[in-house]
């Protein structure tokens, strides 16, 4: 955003997808954009409606949270526009899987066993569920790729103290079980996803968004049994789809390979694929709407004092 800096803001900083403003440090601003981004490579293009997406789902699932742990999510003040507690990041991301898929899938299928520490089971296919949920870890890039990284890992580093780390394994296998209901409720199975979280003092705050297409992957339950037994491929709601393409295009994100160009057509496909996981997820129609920079920067102000 090209504009003047917020009341009492310190610092700014403008993340893949996201732009972050830090408020007295103790508060940040979130404006979700329409950037998305893959193998940790922002695209070309924006996705209209993208954020907004992102930013209300993300608020939803944190208020459905609540009881289960603190969080860092204070206001939304625009569709588009979260403003919560600033906290001490842990520099990991705790994912959390309930089915085989995705880079789990690759690692299995050529043959690994072991993913973040956790053995995987002998016989599985693609996509079939895991005997309980596993949390396969990874560090928190500042830039580049993150990297897989085992509970005993992040440990030795000081990552996560082993008291924080029971925590931390506790509250994310507690938000998976809940947002496996949320999204059963709407004939959904979320697959996977990560979580992140912080600290403020000595309590751990749930940060960043969660559940969201962009964190998350969702399968349609009906039809999934009869799918797996004819090993045909799952319907889903993710961006996995977007990864697919991008494969497809020879594009995973390594050095020397070029990001692909992305027709009006299938940027639109891609809007349409992120509404459709709203409203599945919410169970509500997606009301698309649109602020101006200088929209954005009152509605931020006046909630910014209405928190302070």
């Amino acid at each position: 955003m090209n504009r003047k800096p917020f009341p009492h803001q310190m610092n700014e900083y403008h993340g893949k997808v996201r732009d972050v403003y830090y408020i007295d440090n103790q508060l940040l601003v979130m404006i979700a954009s329409d950037r998305i981004s893959a193998f940790d490579v922002i695209l070309p293009s924006p996705i209209p409606f993208k954020g907004q997406v992102l930013n209300q789902i993300a608020a939803f699932m944190l208020k459905a949270t609540r009881d289960i742990c603190p969080n860092w999510l204070l206001d939304t003040p625009a569709p588009h526009v979260a403003i919560g507690k600033k906290c001490e990041p842990f520099k990991i991301e705790m994912v959390v899987r309930g089915n085989l898929v995705g880079h789990a899938w690759r690692t299995y299928s050529a043959g690994g066993r072991i993913l973040c520490g956790v053995s995987l089971p002998e016989g599985m296919a693609e996509n079939d569920f895991f005997p309980s949920p596993i949390i396969t870890p990874s560090t928190k890039a500042s830039e580049g790729h993150d990297e897989d990284i085992s509970k005993e890992e992040i440990i030795a580093q000081g990552l996560a103290s082993a008291s924080d780390w029971a925590v931390l394994e506790k509250y994310a296998l507690a938000l998976f079980q809940r947002g496996k209901e949320i999204a059963a409720k709407q004939g959904l199975i979320l697959v996977d996803t990560k979580y992140e979280f912080g600290k403020i003092g000595d309590t751990i705050y749930l940060m960043d968004e969660i559940h969201t297409p962009d964190s998350s992957r969702y399968f349609y339950a009906d039809g999934f049994e009869q799918r797996q037994a004819s090993k045909e491929k799952q319907k889903q709601l993710s961006k996995e789809f977007v990864r697919e393409w991008l494969i497809a295009n020879n594009f995973m994100g390594k050095e020397g390979q070029t990001v692909p160009a992305m027709s009006a057509e299938w940027i639109d496909i891609i809007s349409k694929r992120y509404i459709e996981l709203y409203e599945q997820v919410i169970g509500e129609k997606f009301m698309p709407q649109q602020l101006s920079e200088e929209e954005t920067y009152k509605v931020v102000c006046a909630s910014l004092e209405k928190l302070s």
